[in-house]
C-alpha cells in the first residue's frame, strides 16, 4: 500500500526504525545499493542511489538532489521558469518504504520511489508524485471517491544500437504472432519471472503490431502505486533485456512512420467499494458520477495531451486510423476514440468496467498524467458534465457536419499546439499549481525548440533511446 503521508524532517513515526530493519534484511540477502527513483517533467526516470546501510539515514533526512531537474529536457538541456532551472537550492528525496522492492533482474540492488520536499520540510511544488498523491487525497476527502488505475506498457525490442543509434528489430515475426513470441520466449519468460518475484501482478503479455513491439498489462492499483509500478516495470524490462543482449525503447515512435508505442491509461472511480462505471442507469451502465468524470476527461483532452503525449515524437504516433485515439470522441470498446468505455464481460462488469484513455504514451511522467486525468475528471464530476453523442467506428471517417454535431474534433497535431491548449486550460493549471504548470509549459516549449527544422525520421531518431 502506498504511503500517503508527506515526508517530514527526521522521518515519519516509525520510519527510521523500519528502514534500519529493512537495511539489515536486504544486506543479509546480498543487496548492496538502493535506487531512489523519480520521474522528471520531461518523462525521464532519474535516480540517485545509496548504499543499503544508508537507508535509515535517507528515511530520516532524505538524500539531496537539485531542483534543476524539474526543467531538464529529454536530451539533458535545461530550460528555466521564474522559479526553476537555476543552479541554486537543494531538495531532499525520501524513499517510500512501503514500495521498497529487491530488483530481481539487478542482483545486489533494491528500488524505491521517492517524494521530494524542501530543506525546510515543505512539499516541493514541482514534485509530480506529491501532486498525484495530493490529488487522490483531495478526491477522497471532497468527493468520497477513490480510484483504481493501470498503465499499459508497450515497447520495441531491438539489437543494441550502433554509433548511429539505428533501430534494428530483435524479432521478425508478424504482429501478434506465435513466431514473434517464440523468438523472444526465453527473455520474456525471464521477464515474467522477475516481475513475479517483485510482486508485480501481470495480466497480459503479448507481441504487438509494430516492428519488434510487445505489450504488457498489469493489475490495477491505487493511482500512486500504479505510477510507481509503471516506473518499476520499465526498469525491470530494461534490465532483463540487457541480460539477454537486447535493447529496448519505450519512445512513442522509434521510426518516423508507422505505429508507435503507447501507454494507455485505464482508470475507474469507486465509492464505498462500488465501481461507479457499472450498475448505473446511464449509457453502458455508468452511474451519473462516472459519466460526469468521463465527460470531464473528454472536455480537457486537447490540453491533457501536453501531459499525456509530451514529446515531439508523441505526435509521430498520434495519427488517425492507427488506434491512437486522436479525436475528442468516446464510445464503448471503440479503439479509435480518444476515450474508450470498457464495460467488461457480462457477469464481471462490477469489477472490470473502466475508462481507457488512448492518447497517452510512455514519454509521459506517469504521476503527472494520472494526476491531470483525475483532476480533469473531477472537474467534470463537480459540474455534473454529460457526455456528448457516442461514436462507433473510426471518427476519421465522419463528415464535418456529423463530427461537429457529436463534438468530435482532432486533438492537437503538434506539441506546440498542445502547449497552447494547456496554457489556456485554467482547471488543469490550477490543479497542478503555478510552479508545476509553468515547468510543464517550459519543458514542452524547450522540446519543440530542440527539434525545430527536423523531419519525422530525425525526430524519431532524436528520442529513440531517451525513453
Amino acid at each position: 500500500m502506498t504511503t500517503l503521508a508527506d515526508p517530514v524532517p527526521g522521518g515519519r513515526p516509525g520510519d527510521v526504525e523500519r528502514a534500519g530493519a529493512l537495511s539489515d534484511e536486504l544486506s543479509g540477502r546480498g543487496v548492496h545499493g538502493i535506487v531512489l527513483a523519480y520521474v522528471d517533467t520531461a518523462g525521464i526516470a532519474r535516480v540517485k542511489t545509496i548504499p543499503t546501510a544508508k537507508l535509515a539515514s535517507a528515511a530520516a533526512w532524505g538524500v539531496g538532489m537539485s531542483p534543476v531537474f524539474d526543467t531538464f529536457l529529454a536530451g539533458d538541456s535545461i530550460v528555466t521558469t521564474d522559479v526553476l532551472g537555476s543552479p541554486d537550492g537543494d531538495l531532499r528525496l525520501y524513499p517510500d518504504l512501503d514500495l521498497l522492492v529487491e530488483l530481481s533482474a539487478q542482483p545486489g540492488w533494491a528500488w524505491a520511489p521517492v517524494d521530494r520536499i524542501t530543506q525546510e520540510g515543505e512539499r516541493h511544488p514541482a514534485c509530480s508524485r506529491t501532486f498525484l498523491r495530493r490529488t487522490v487525497l483531495e478526491a477522497a476527502e471532497q468527493h468520497d471517491v477513490i480510484f483504481k488505475a493501470s498503465i499499459e506498457i508497450e515497447w520495441a525490442v531491438a539489437q543494441p544500437p550502433g554509433p548511429e543509434g539505428e533501430f534494428v528489430p530483435a524479432v521478425s515475426g508478424p504482429a501478434y504472432s506465435a513466431a514473434r513470441q517464440v523468438e523472444l520466449g526465453d527473455c520474456a519468460a525471464d521477464l515474467l519471472a522477475a516481475l513475479a518475484r517483485q510482486g508485480v501482478e501481470v495480466d497480459q503479455f503479448h507481441p504487438e503490431y509494430a516492428a519488434g513491439q510487445f505489450e504488457l498489462s498489469v493489475a490495477a492499483l491505487d493511482p500512486v502505486a500504479a505510477a510507481d509500478r509503471s516506473v518499476l516495470v520499465r526498469q525491470t524490462i530494461r534490465a532483463v533485456a540487457r541480460r539477454h543482449g537486447l535493447a529496448v525503447s519505450f519512445a512513442p515512435a522509434v521510426l518516423g512512420q508507422g505505429v508507435g508505442n503507447g501507454g494507455h491509461v485505464h482508470l475507474s472511480a469507486w465509492r464505498e467499494g462500488v465501481n461507479l462505471h457499472a450498475g448505473g442507469d446511464r449509457r453502458h451502465g455508468m452511474r451519473p458520477e462516472a459519466e460526469s468524470f468521463a465527460a470531464g476527461i473528454l472536455t480537457h483532452l486537447p490540453a491533457l495531451t501536453a501531459v499525456t503525449a509530451p514529446s515531439p515524437a508523441s505526435h509521430l504516433r498520434l495519427r488517425p486510423s492507427q488506434w491512437a485515439g486522436v479525436f475528442t470522441a468516446w464510445g464503448r470498446e471503440t479503439r479509435e476514440a480518444g476515450l474508450r468505455v470498457v464495460t467488461g464481460m457480462a457477469g464481471h462488469r462490477a469489477e472490470a468496467a473502466n475508462l481507457e484513455v488512448k492518447p497517452v504514451d510512455l514519454a509521459a511522467n506517469p504521476y503527472l498524467a494520472l494526476g491531470c486525468l483525475i483532476a480533469a475528471g473531477l472537474h467534470g464530476l463537480t459540474s455534473g458534465a454529460r457526455l456528448p453523442q457516442e461514436i462507433t467506428g473510426d471518427p476519421a471517417h465522419l463528415g464535418a457536419q456529423d463530427a461537429a454535431a457529436r463534438g468530435v474534433r482532432r486533438l492537437p497535431t503538434s506539441l506546440a499546439e498542445a502547449v497552447e491548449e494547456f496554457r489556456t486550460d485554467e482547471p488543469l493549471r490550477a490543479a497542478l499549481g503555478p510552479v508545476l504548470a509553468d515547468a510543464v509549459t517550459a519543458v514542452r516549449r524547450g522540446e519543440v525548440d530542440a527539434v525545430a527544422g527536423l523531419d519525422d525520421d530525425q525526430v524519431a531518431a532524436a528520442y529513440r533511446w531517451k525513453y
